[in-house]
């Protein structure tokens, strides 16, 4: 008779200890803030950052000059860039071209978007819309959102809502 390979038991309690201490790192590190384009700024990520996060797409918590925001690391060109917008680089008192010091933690929590009242009652009152609503991702719900945010005119913002709902209610 012969023997019976024994799995390896020791491989799932690696993986779940490897991602327990990856949702609990913190990493730092020093970078500066790229231009990109005419307004376009980012941060690169170094490879070993990236590695210690476990994915190439990380939802991370990203700290600079004590300002923190959510954001996602992304690939563009084979490099892994954190964006940096407009909102953040004024939050956290940089400019491309800024050397910075950089923190880093994955960013385990849920992300839910803040439906504004006047696009939740609309969404309210056509169920298909709503529940087509529910089921886009964060970052396609987002785009919804501050659409309807952005609108400078009550008369302007109506109508992004309305197209909302048009948009995602079923023909």
């Amino acid at each position: 008779m012969g023997m019976v390979a024994q799995p390896d038991c020791r491989v799932p309690a690696i993986r779940a200890d490897r991602r327990r201490r990856v949702q609990t790192a913190r990493m730092r590190f020093r970078a500066t803030v790229e231009l990109g384009g005419k307004t376009a700024t980012g941060i690169e990520v170094p490879a070993a950052v990236v590695a210690e996060l476990g994915s190439r797409r990380a939802p991370v918590r990203v700290t600079i000059n004590g300002y923190t925001y959510r954001s996602t690391v992304g690939v563009m060109g084979g490099r892994h860039l954190l964006p940096v917008s407009a909102e953040v680089r004024a939050g956290a008192g940089v400019a491309a071209g800024d050397e910075v010091d950089v923190e880093l933690e994955p960013d385990t929590a849920p992300r839910e978007v803040e439906v504004p009242a006047d696009l939740a009652a609309a969404l309210a009152d056509a169920p298909d819309a709503r529940a087509a609503f529910t089921a886009l991702s964060y970052s396609n719900q987002r785009r919804h959102v501050l659409s309807v945010e952005g609108a400078k005119t009550e008369a302007t913002r109506a109508r992004r809502v309305a197209k909302v709902v048009a948009d995602l209610a079923p023909s």
